[in-house]
Order: structure tokens, then sequence, then C-alpha cells
């Protein structure tokens, strides 16, 4: 009988083993590759919509961080345990104004083809901004009144608070499926 043991036993530490390797091989996807996200609110309509779940990629925050127009995942600036979904719209040494509703990068008109057409950009308080080095100036899509918390209200965001870049919505599975 002890014979008949020693197989069930070796076999149970195996799975034991196999799924302990996978949480630890999940762990770390989720901490150094990617993670998933979904939106709450409505501060990046149109381009997503409340309930998209996203892919946030950490992968180029280790080698360049994000670029200009990308969709990036940041630690709320203004809540603890909140996170942002945001554009970048200014990265360091870039001057960001916002002057009649328009967008204007280092002294020219910012081209949205992402945004609504005609949204007025509102500013609360400021609407000149120097990106300092380290950081990224950001915006919501949505640009209607108090749609948005992003730069307008709390100022450059410093890269160490900016914890994926998303480029790929996974739900739901219908024409927006697919890559941002």
């Amino acid at each position: 009988m002890e014979e008949d043991n020693k197989p069930k036993k070796s076999e149970t530490i195996e799975w034991i083993k196999s799924i302990l390797l996978a949480i630890v091989i999940a762990l770390l996807i989720k901490t150094f590759i990617f993670n998933t996200t979904y939106v709450l609110g409505n501060s990046m309509y149109p381009t997503l919509y409340e309930k998209d779940r996203l892919f946030a990629n950490k992968i180029p925050l280790y080698f360049s961080g994000p670029k200009r127009g990308e969709i990036v995942v940041l630690k709320a600036p203004d809540a603890s345990n909140k996170d942002y979904i945001k554009r970048v719209i200014g990265l360091e040494g870039d001057t960001v104004a916002i002057i009649d509703g328009e967008v204007y990068l280092n002294g020219e008109v910012l081209e949205e083809n992402y945004i609504e057409e005609g949204a007025y950009t509102h500013i609360y308080g400021e609407n000149y901004w120097e990106v300092p080095d380290g950081h990224v100036f950001v915006l919501g899509d949505n640009r209607d009144e108090g749609a948005s918390k992003d730069s307008r209200y709390f100022g450059c965001i410093h890269l160490d608070s900016i914890k994926g870049i998303t480029n790929f919505r996974y739900f739901p599975f219908n024409n927006r499926f697919g890559k941002l």
C-alpha cells in the first residue's frame, strides 16, 4: 500500500510545483511586461468608452518612455488608489498652451483627429505650461467642460507615475476590438 501512495504524493507535489510556477510567471508578467485595465468614466471619449478593457504595455517605459499621442495609464496625482487613462500631448522641453479652445504645442495648433470635431478645450486656471525634464503633459480626449481631470488640473506628470502604454482594446468584441 505504501508504494501506491508514493506515486500519488509525487503527482500532487508536481501539481503544486506547476501551479506555483504559473503564479510566479503571471506575477512577473503583470509586474514587468504588461497589465490589463478598464475604463471608468468618459474622459477619453470618443476614443474609449466606459467599460472598455485594455492592455497596458510596460516594456517601452524601460527604454524610451511614452511618445506624443500615445494613451497611457498613470497613477492619479490627486487620489491614492486610482489610475487615470490619458493621452500624452507634450514631452519634456515642450510648451503647451490652450487658447480659444485650441491646443498649441510649441507655438503651433495641435492637429487632434482623435477628439470630436468642433470640440472646445476648456481651461481651469492656467493656459500655458512648460513641460519639465522627466515629465509629460496629458489630456483626456473628451474636452467637454469638467469631463476630464488631466494636466489642466494637476499640471505636468512625472514619468515615474506612468504605469503603462495602452495600445490594444481586448473587450468588447465588436468593431472597437483591436489596436488603438
